[in-house]
């Protein structure tokens, strides 16, 4: 898979390819990833945008998660992501919502990071209840989920019990990639193109596009994983350092030998629905009602003298 990754999707992520390519491209190579049989997937809307609802059949209604798909902001939609947040509803026995959200060139910032707020709203304004939902993305997702999270708690919104970042891609400047490693799939020239793509011309080194630069103090707490093998390593353990700073709870994994959102391959490589088990159930464990109070010993010592 690797090597496939490398051969079929490395080389159409290059800005030498027109973004129509490279959106259908995504779309054919993803297409026979398999999806779990316990899944139940239908169409649905929130926020303005279409979106794909997922559930997991037995799962817990109440378990919501809402999923921002990678792809630079310029390339990904549910299609290029069903299988991934198929695997994730199984995992976290949730309901996923994958939003398609509006993608650079044509929409530049802030149209993705709106849509994603105004997708969260429309969740808790439906019913589901944020002690019990999650903000979870991949790659540029993952900008997207942490910025979507800070622009909720500066507006006073209900926040989600927990944050779930995937490979997320933080520093768009490229001031972090490490020059020694060789991402199987991601390149320099593409993450540039990208990051100018969504930044319209705008620094995308200034306040509005640098989360990782802000205040994370109330944030929920986040579960992250990241490949070894992949160039947006230190943003993940960048994010990690800055959120314990600020007092937020961070679970990091560092997963050995596997590549940019290797996550993707659930179903076909065993590492990969590994990986997305533990972070399903990662989530899940955030997402769990809480115990129910113990009695206190006043009344256990009233019921016992009365038996």
């Amino acid at each position: 898979m690797r090597a496939g990754v490398r051969a079929l999707v490395r080389p159409v992520l290059h800005p030498r390819f027109p973004l129509a390519v490279q959106r259908r491209w995504l779309e054919l190579v993803t297409a026979p990833t398999p999806l779990p049989a316990d899944v139940d997937v239908r169409p649905g809307d929130l926020g303005g945008r279409p979106a794909e609802v997922l559930t997991a059949r037995g799962a817990d209604g109440t378990r919501t998660l809402l999923y921002l798909h990678g792809g630079g902001f310029t390339v990904g939609s549910p299609a290029t992501h069903r299988a991934l947040a198929a695997h994730l509803a199984a995992a976290a026995g949730a309901t996923v919502h994958l939003l398609d959200y509006r993608l650079a060139p044509e929409h530049p910032f802030p149209a993705a990071a709106d849509d994603a707020v105004a997708a969260w709203r429309q969740l808790v304004e439906r019913g589901a209840d944020p002690a019990r939902a999650a903000i979870v993305g991949d790659s540029a997702g993952g900008w997207l989920a942490l910025t979507a999270a800070l622009r909720l708690r500066d507006a006073g919104d209900r926040l989600p019990a927990v944050l779930g970042l995937i490979s997320p891609w933080l520093d768009l400047t490229g001031a972090s990639w490490p020059a020694e490693v060789t991402d199987p799939m991601l390149q320099p020239a593409w993450l540039h193109a990208c990051a100018g793509a969504f930044g319209a011309g705008a620094d995308v080194g200034g306040p509005a596009f640098a989360p990782l630069r802000g205040d994370l103090a109330g944030l929920p707490p986040m579960v992250v994983q990241v490949g070894s093998e992949e160039i947006l390593l230190p943003d993940a353990v960048a994010l990690a350092r800055a959120a314990r700073a600020a007092g937020v709870p961070v679970d990091l994994r560092r997963l050995d030998g596997l590549w940019h959102v290797a996550h993707a391959s659930a179903g076909l490589v065993a590492e990969s629905t590994a990986a997305v088990g533990a972070f399903g159930s990662a989530l899940a464990a955030r997402l769990s009602p809480p115990s129910p109070p113990a009695p206190s010993p006043g009344r256990g010592r009233r019921r016992a003298s009365a038996r």
